[in-house]
């Protein structure tokens, strides 16, 4: 439809917000979870299935509400101001940017989410659901930040997401999986630019993984990140990501990998 048509960084108009469908992937795989057993026999099978109870419906709440909010910046947040400098300017000029919904919502969406309940999360520890709610928020919004050409993001959402599972050899990543696949399924036509991920796509990736994280770390784990993450946020307001990727080879090797308009 017309009101998703973007141009992109060489002027190509193509449709944005395609990554609406990782929370609706997600929730049919946990919906098919509530009416379908594992054959027996396949074990493997049987845990992951079994998993997607417990984390299934945090997982499928968080994709949902950060591609809600990654939405309304995709279809009416076109030619505001960004960074955070510029949201808040924004703000003490009278105008809420969708932006600033974005960073205000984030933090609260992911407390509530969290606080619904989770194996992994202590809804007793208010200081830890804070950390934890702050650590996806910012995941999800360096995700956003790094949305800036064609299977970035995708790329280093995918290969964290290893990293992630390689480190921890935590067996509970199971819904996570769902939606990097669903991501992984979209590479392509983003690659190719026939589709953008959008800040939908974006900020549902960031913040899946972060609750990846946060399942698969130690509190004290999670507060280093949760500070590299706010670090590399606010490093944003200073250094542009592209210039840096585009000034270290492979970093611009790996970045317009499979991209054939770069």
């Amino acid at each position: 439809a017309d009101v998703f048509m973007r141009e992109n960084y060489r002027g190509h108009r193509l449709p944005t917000a395609v990554g609406a469908v990782l929370p609706v992937s997600v929730a049919l795989v946990v919906a098919l979870r509530q009416l379908i057993d594992p054959p027996s026999g396949l074990s493997i099978l049987a845990t992951t299935w079994q998993i997607l109870v417990f984390d299934g419906p945090v997982v499928v709440g968080l994709a949902v509400a950060f591609g809600i909010l990654g939405l309304i910046d995709d279809v009416a947040g076109v030619g505001q101001s960004g960074g955070f400098r510029g949201h808040l300017r924004a703000l003490t000029q009278g105008r809420m940017t969708t932006g600033l919904m974005k960073m205000i919502g984030g933090p609260i969406f992911a407390l509530a989410v969290l606080a619904g309940g989770s194996i992994e999360v202590n809804p007793t520890d208010r200081v830890g659901l804070i950390r934890d709610a702050v650590l996806i928020a910012l995941a999800a919004n360096l995700a956003n930040l790094l949305d800036r050409a064609p299977g970035r993001v995708n790329k280093v959402i995918q290969l964290a997401g290893i990293a992630l599972a390689l480190a921890t050899r935590n067996s509970g990543l199971g819904a996570i999986a769902v939606v990097l696949g669903a991501g992984a399924a979209l590479m392509i036509p983003d690659l190719r630019e026939q589709a953008m991920l959008g800040d939908t796509g974006s900020n549902v990736l960031g913040a899946v993984l972060g609750f990846g994280i946060i399942e698969s770390c130690t509190p004290g784990q999670r507060w280093i990140v949760a500070g590299a993450l706010l670090l590399a946020n606010a490093a944003s307001e200073l250094v542009s990501f592209t210039n840096v990727i585009d000034r270290v080879a492979p970093l611009r090797w790996f970045d317009r990998l499979g991209a054939p308009h770069r």
